[in-house]
């Protein structure tokens, strides 16, 4: 205890060294702790966003995953009904899971044969009311809210287009697309006109155009057999998909329909189980049970389990690339710390040779002398660490406040200016009590010394009491504010 005491004594000897070392240790801290919380941050909300949209889990037929992007129908998963009926009354992962539903993928060219555009488009068939109950989790309890899918309530003929799909077939206006703008006008080739017989036949075969307020598209898609299938589907909305790739291809729909039209009147299949788990952590022993199943109860079709990680291969580049500027940003700050603390100590044993030789003349020993500067640079890194932690803390949560305000901002709730609670109005609410504190400090003070009076402050001036109000005692004005009501009829409390 003695040896803490003297540590601390020798600490407030030369104070401004000390605490420069001390900010050096705070900034470095809190540098380290706040770009640590972002990375983190970023980490969960990737997260997040994936496994609301695919899941933790996908069982898929093997070699899918690396083949099945270029022929999605050649491998579909014929008994996919059994496979989410064993998943469920599974007792191992029956309590892990939160939804278990079937998907399917499909490529196709899809056009506003009205506007005379069309694209290559990628599509995907889910089940709408097992869609609408993944999009609520959230395991990290980030600040987001996601509704319910467009296509809640609505037909099978019905899509979701991405905001890049509405763009190029040009249906901005039907849907409701902001910031759309209108693509220049491209010369079309010139040649001759078709044959007055084929132009005729293709006059009585047109469909008649859909009207101004409706988006409706043309979706070609081979079906299990090589062979086309088209179908006339009616788009609901449009929606951002976050990477433009993706925005600019995305079409989703009803399974039902993407059944329809690649497998027609065969027995519908499935081209993924999606898994989505209470817990991300849950991840390991739900794949390891996945896989018993898949060699036991589930040996009929050749199937695969893929996690998230594994379909998302741009989720763990961004986490590489944060974690190695994590890691630099660590390594050079605390090589800087451990320098100016080395520095320190340093100056502070040269310092005190005397002193030092004073110590063991009259029997210090050097352990003795070796466990005080033990102690002062202990000391000196606990109160840097614990300044550096509380700054971070509090920039933390102000930065945290400010999200949450904008957040609700931008979803077009206005904070009440009467709630102490809001963040921004705390500020508010703490100068009104200063200045109720103020009144009441200033009512009193008249009526215990009536000759204390306010002069109004101009520029260059400040309030003058008169010769009796000096002689006022404060302690007396603090005690008598505590009995006297102020100018809103409440005491101060």
């Amino acid at each position: 205890m003695r040896t803490l005491s003297l540590a601390l004594r020798n600490l407030l000897r030369n104070r401004r060294r000390w605490l420069t070392t001390l900010f050096a240790m705070g900034i470095g801290a809190v540098t380290i702790l706040i770009f640590g919380g972002y990375s983190t941050d970023i980490t969960y909300g990737l997260q997040t966003g994936y496994v609301l949209r695919g899941g933790h889990l996908q069982v898929q037929r093997k070699d899918y995953f690396l083949y099945g992007t270029g022929n999605p129908a050649a491998y579909g998963i014929a008994g996919y009904q059994r496979v989410i009926d064993v998943v469920k009354r599974d007792p191992v992962l029956s309590p892990m899971m939160k939804v278990v539903t079937p998907t399917i993928s499909l490529g196709g060219i899809a056009g506003n044969f009205n506007a005379g555009v069309s694209r290559t488009v990628i599509g995907a068939g889910v089940v709408v009311e097992d869609r609408n109950r993944m999009r609520q989790w959230n395991d990290y309890n980030l600040p987001i809210r996601i509704g319910p899918s467009p296509l809640t309530g609505t037909r099978e003929d019905s899509i979701v287009v991405g905001n890049g799909v509405a763009r190029v077939l040009e249906l901005c206006e039907p849907l409701g697309v902001p910031n759309c703008s209108k693509k220049t006008k491209i010369d079309k080739p010139s040649g001759p006109d078709a044959p007055a017989d084929i132009a005729a036949l293709a006059a009585l075969e047109a469909r008649p155009a859909a009207p101004k307020d409706e988006a409706r598209i043309e979706l070609l898609a081979a079906n299990v057999h090589g062979a086309p299938n088209v179908a006339s589907l009616r788009a609901v909305k449009a929606e951002r998909q976050g990477f433009k790739e993706l925005d600019d291809m995305f079409i989703g729909m009803h399974l039902t329909q993407a059944q329809r039209l690649l497998y027609g009147a065969e027995k519908p299949q499935a081209t993924a189980v999606v898994i989505q788990l209470a817990h991300t952590r849950q991840i390991p022993a739900a794949k390891a049970r996945l896989a018993e199943l898949l060699a036991t109860s589930l040996k009929d079709e050749p199937l695969e389990v893929q996690d998230f990680e594994a379909l998302n291969p741009f989720y763990g580049q961004a986490i590489g690339m944060f974690a190695a500027i994590f890691g630099f940003m660590a390594v050079l700050i605390g090589a800087i710390v451990i320098f100016t603390v080395g520095n320190t100590m340093s100056m502070a044993v040269v310092e005190r040779t005397t002193e030092i030789g004073t110590l063991r003349a009259i029997g210090l020993r050097r352990s003795g002398i070796r466990n005080l500067f033990v102690c002062e640079g202990l000391l000196l890194g606990l109160i840097g660490a614990v300044s550096g932690i509380a700054v971070a803390l509090d920039a933390v949560a102000g930065v945290g406040c400010g999200g949450r305000q904008r957040l609700s901002q931008s979803r077009g709730h206005r904070p009440d200016l009467h709630d102490p609670d809001q963040p921004l109005v705390h500020g508010r609410v703490r100068l009104q009590r200063r200045r109720a504190r103020k009144g009441r400090l200033e009512h009193a003070a008249s009526r215990a010394a009536p000759g204390l009076r306010r002069v109004p402050h101009f520029r260059g001036q400040h309030a003058r009491p008169d010769h009796a109000a000096q002689r006022f005692s404060l302690c007396h004005l603090d005690r008598r504010l505590h009995e006297v009501p102020g100018p809103d009829g409440y005491a101060a409390s």
